[in-house]
């Protein structure tokens, strides 16, 4: 694996020792002027993931590697001096929460420039008012402007101006559009990847929304329960999942289907396989109707073919296997996976 932004067996966990990780050995690499989307259902771990991405939740084991050297393990003085570089920027999932209601909009936004301590005051200003230009805002209507006077949409853009002031090589935006109309959502994704081509900017996107991330994604990761069952080009993921996991987000958003691809009409969950428990192996098996004796044995990504990985013993087969009535319709208590009409 080698990238800008590498993430290698990052393992998370909270609360009292043997608890399920939050994240269980994430791979993940991000290169210079990629953009790279997280998708998963809520309590996947996307958030986490970017948390500890830049150094907000210490990881119990796995690195994070910037450009060469490892972040995950750097501590007081130097965490602070790497934080301070701006070159790994996170923009923030709530507006709200993330924007103190006493800041002006251009105060919030030069607020990581004035941490720095080493750029004037006509510097800071300067960057500013790009910043806020860059994301569409106008910075002499809106500067002087509490959060709680501005729309959601202006909102978030303050959020992604605060993020990119610094001029970051990379950017971890979580749910950046997931609050947004369509005019607003459309404008950010489109600065997302503006960003990216003019600036060289590298982007991770976290995302439930997979046409968000269609349009704009090179590569997409899927995590489900803390890990990722598959990853690859965007376009090949969504319009040839090889995890029933990801055929079932994708049946869910019509819209990236491609049309005769596979997809989960319906996939109900059902019982514990019988004698044993996802825990012991693979963390689907209990929604899963291909479910086989192999998956007590927690399956580790694999390729797939150039530049895919899938954790799942029937990968290899996943073209066969929806292509048989039999098989693909199921029994009830073990779920239900159609293939897409």
């Amino acid at each position: 694996m080698s990238g800008l932004l590498e993430l290698s067996g990052l393992t998370v966990a909270f609360g009292r020792r043997g608890a399920r990780p939050v994240l269980d050995g994430v791979e993940l690499s991000v290169g210079e002027g990629e953009i790279v989307g997280v998708i998963g259902e809520t309590g996947s771990g996307k958030t986490t993931l970017a948390r500890t991405a830049v150094g907000l939740v210490p990881p119990r084991s796995g690195r994070v590697v910037f450009d060469g050297r490892e972040i995950s393990g750097l501590r007081g003085r130097a965490l602070r001096a790497f934080r301070r570089s701006g070159q790994l920027s996170y923009a923030f999932q709530d507006p709200l929460r993330a924007l103190d209601p006493e800041l002006t909009v251009r105060r919030a936004v030069a607020e990581p420039l004035t941490v720095a301590g080493d750029i004037g005051d006509t510097e800071i200003a300067a960057r500013v008012d790009e910043a806020l230009e860059t994301v569409g805002l106008d910075a002499a209507r809106l500067g002087d402007r509490l959060p709680g006077a501005i729309s959601g949409g202006q909102r978030q853009r303050v959020l992604l101006a605060r993020a990119i002031v610094t001029r970051p090589r990379v950017l971890i935006a979580d749910e950046p559009v997931s609050a947004l109309d369509a005019s607003n959502r459309n404008r950010v994704l489109r600065l997302l990847d503006r960003l990216r081509a003019e600036r060289g900017m590298a982007v991770v996107v976290i995302s439930h929304d997979l046409s968000s991330l269609a349009g704009i994604a090179d590569r997409v990761a899927v995590l489900y329960r803390g890990r990722v069952v598959e990853q690859g080009p965007v376009r090949e993921v969504f319009g040839r999942p090889l995890h029933p996991y990801t055929a079932l987000l994708i049946a869910s958003a019509p819209s990236v289907r491609a049309e005769g691809g596979p997809g989960a009409a319906a996939l109900r969950p059902s019982a514990e396989p019988p004698g044993w428990t996802a825990r012991e192996g693979c963390v689907f098996a209990h929604r899963c109707p291909f479910v086989t004796d192999a998956c007590r044995t927690a399956p580790a990504p694999a390729p797939v073919g150039r530049g895919r990985t899938a954790a799942c013993h029937r990968a290899p087969e996943w073209r066969e296997l929806i292509a048989d009535p039999v098989i693909a319709q199921g029994a009830p208590e073990t779920g239900l996976l159609k293939a897409a009409p």
